[in-house]
């Protein structure tokens, strides 16, 4: 593993994903509404999420630059996404917004780390 990513560009596809699902969460559309309802995630603490995701960002655009930042921004959005995984699975709330929102965002937020800093 690197302390920078080998690749820029899976890093800031990642960056560019996570930011624009912050800004959409400002007001969510109906199916991140859903998707955040049928876990049973407190309306008054949905601004946590963006706040995560804007933090997230920024760390992974970092880290093309400072050493070890990226990687641990990268890592912190797997654990995000394992996290919203279980809480999915937990309230067996497994409609599509789970295959395709959640796991679709930790499979790539996997393969971004892969391909940034293992290959």
């Amino acid at each position: 593993m690197t302390a920078t990513p080998h690749m820029w560009w899976p890093t800031t596809v990642l960056a560019l994903v996570l930011f624009g699902d912050a800004l959409m969460s400002v007001r969510p559309p109906g199916f991140i509404q859903g998707c955040l309802d049928g876990v049973g995630f407190p309306r008054d603490w949905w601004w946590t999420l963006i706040a995560i995701k804007l933090l997230a960002t920024a760390g992974l655009i970092a880290g093309l630059k400072y050493e070890g930042v990226g990687f641990a921004a990268n890592a912190g959005v797997i654990a995000y996404f394992l996290a919203a995984s279980y809480a999915h699975y937990r309230a067996r709330f497994l409609k599509q917004e789970f295959w395709v929102n959640c796991l679709g965002m930790l499979g790539l937020s996997v393969a971004v780390l892969v391909f940034s800093y293992a290959v």
